[in-house]
C-alpha cells in the first residue's frame, strides 16, 4: 500500500471514512453483513488478489452511494426504487480520486448484470438480495449490451471488483479497521486528474 500523502488528503480521508460510522454503514446490508463489514470484506479480496491500490480504493469504497443515499432518500422514494448508488457514489468520489478509482465502481451494477448476460452460473449463484436488486436494475445484459459493456473503459476491473462485491457477504468474517486503509487513500488522492 502507498503511504504518500496529499495537502489536506487527512481531513478529505476522515470526512470519507466517517460515512462508515454513520447508522446506515451499521445497517445489514444483505441477508449476513452490514455495509461496513460488506465493504472490508471485499477490500480485503481485493488485496489478497494482488490488486492495484486504486483497485482495492474502488472494492472498499464501491457501495458508498448506498451509505449517501439510504438516509437521505428511503423516506422520498418506494421501496424497491433502484437509487443509482453505483453512479452516486462514482460521482461522490469524483471529488477525491481518479478514474482507476471511480470507474470499476461506476460499472460495478453494470458488471453484474454482463455476467449474469454471459454465464448462467453466476446468476444462478447470487444472493437473494442481489438477485432481486439485478431486476431492479434492469436484469442481465442482452448480447448488444454486452458487448458495449465490453467496449467501456474499466470494464476488466468492474468485473474483477463485482467477483469480490459477491464473496464479501460472509457473517463474521471481518474485523472493522477502516483506519489500515488512511495511507492508500491518501496516497491515491495525489494522483487525481
Amino acid at each position: 500500500m502507498s503511504t504518500s500523502t496529499a495537502p489536506g488528503g487527512v481531513r478529505d480521508i476522515d470526512l470519507l471514512l466517517a460515512l462508515f460510522e454513520r447508522p446506515a454503514a451499521q445497517r445489514v446490508y444483505t441477508e449476513s453483513v452490514t455495509q461496513a463489514e460488506h465493504a472490508m470484506q471485499c477490500a480485503r479480496l481485493a488485496e489478497a488478489a494482488h490488486a492495484d491500490d486504486a483497485l482495492i480504493a474502488a472494492a472498499l469504497l464501491h457501495d458508498i452511494g448506498h451509505l449517501l443515499t439510504i438516509e437521505e432518500t428511503e423516506m422520498a422514494t418506494p421501496p424497491g426504487t433502484d437509487r443509482h448508488h453505483e453512479a452516486v457514489g462514482a460521482a461522490y468520489l469524483g471529488r477525491w480520486f481518479h478514474s482507476e478509482v471511480t470507474r470499476p465502481v461506476a460499472l460495478h451494477v453494470a458488471a453484474k448484470r454482463y455476467l449474469c448476460g454471459t454465464d448462467a452460473r453466476y446468476g444462478a449463484n447470487l444472493s437473494p438480495a442481489s438477485v432481486h436488486s439485478l431486476q431492479l436494475q434492469g436484469g442481465p445484459m442482452s448480447r448488444q449490451q454486452c458487448n458495449a459493456f465490453r467496449s467501456a473503459r474499466g470494464w476488466v476491473s468492474a468485473i474483477e471488483l463485482r467477483c469480490w462485491d459477491d464473496k464479501a457477504k460472509r457473517p463474521g468474517a471481518t474485523t472493522l479497521d477502516f483506519e489500515r486503509y488512511r495511507p492508500l487513500l491518501v496516497g491515491l488522492l495525489s494522483r487525481r486528474r
